[in-house]
């Protein structure tokens, strides 16, 4: 299974970065994003390009497997599962911002096995397999400040759904006050990488598989903590997370008490409407 997953990250920097001349030159284009659920919820012809050119290229590559992208949906039938975000922060890609990124994440006998998250505009490949984590094929180390007060917290929350009930910015008001940094950032995977790489910690609810699953495994390898939240044993598929770097306090911080108040209070693993994310 390790040979196995060194062979299946390979195929993903290959395609991530195989997509990445096209992304870089339409970012410098005028977009006109069109909406899924909401004005908060943007998709671009690239986002739905893109993932037809990954999905050929990891099928072709892989042919035992079978893709679930967030724009296609599933196609293939067998035992390696790719999960693939095309353009993981839309958003930015679609009106100026340079921070989105590719995510490919692969799953065998129901584990996390391999992951690619490619900053594109900065073509920088943050991956992992069962070995270990990088940055460009260089080893990755999750190593940082202990304290909230020395780090920085990138987060989408309080999102619409949690303001449109009425919660969420006393925790937030704490965040403010007790972590060095507040960042919304705008991309899931990308706020894992640059965890994965030391970047403090991040927090997020109303995710979906594909925009955790590689950047999950990728903190895991470097010696972070990711922690799925709730964990139901499949950390991608949990509607929350939480990552630290791996010097990170957590007992000590502030997010010990926050996160129960922080979560929906439903339990029933439903993202809230309009996302965190």
């Amino acid at each position: 299974m390790t040979e196995m997953s060194v062979q299946l990250e390979q195929i993903a920097v290959r395609a991530a970065r195989g997509v990445g001349d096209a992304l870089r030159a339409a970012f410098v284009q005028a977009q006109q994003p069109s909406h899924k659920r909401d004005h908060h919820d943007l998709v671009t012809e690239h986002d739905e390009r893109t993932e037809q050119v990954l999905r050929a290229e990891l099928l072709d590559a892989w042919p035992d497997s079978a893709v679930l992208g967030e724009e296609g949906g599933a196609s293939g039938d067998g035992a390696v599962h790719w999960l693939v975000d095309p353009i993981d922060g839309t958003a930015n890609f679609a009106l100026g911002l340079p921070f989105f990124a590719v995510s490919i994440g692969a799953v065998a006998n129901d584990q996390l096995v391999a992951g690619v998250v490619y900053d594109v505009m900065r073509d920088t490949a943050f991956s992992a397999n069962l070995h270990g984590a990088y940055a460009d094929g260089e080893p990755l180390r999750s190593t940082g400040p202990a304290t909230d007060a020395q780090n920085m917290l990138i987060t989408s929350y309080p999102g619409p759904g949690t303001l449109a009930a009425g919660r969420g910015v006393e925790e937030y008001t704490t965040l403010l006050r007790e972590f060095g940094a507040v960042r919304r950032m705008g991309s899931t995977a990308l706020a894992l990488a640059y965890v994965a790489a030391g970047a403090g910690c991040a927090y997020a609810y109303g995710i979906h598989p594909w925009d955790v699953a590689a950047g999950a495994l990728i903190v895991q390898q470097a010696g972070g903590r990711y922690l799925p939240l709730p964990d139901t044993g499949r950390p991608w598929e949990a509607p929350g997370y939480l990552a630290v770097n791996g010097d990170f306090d957590l007992p000590g911080s502030c997010l010990t008490d926050l996160l129960p108040r922080m979560l929906p209070r439903t339990a029933t693993g439903t993202p809230l409407p309009g996302g965190d994310d």
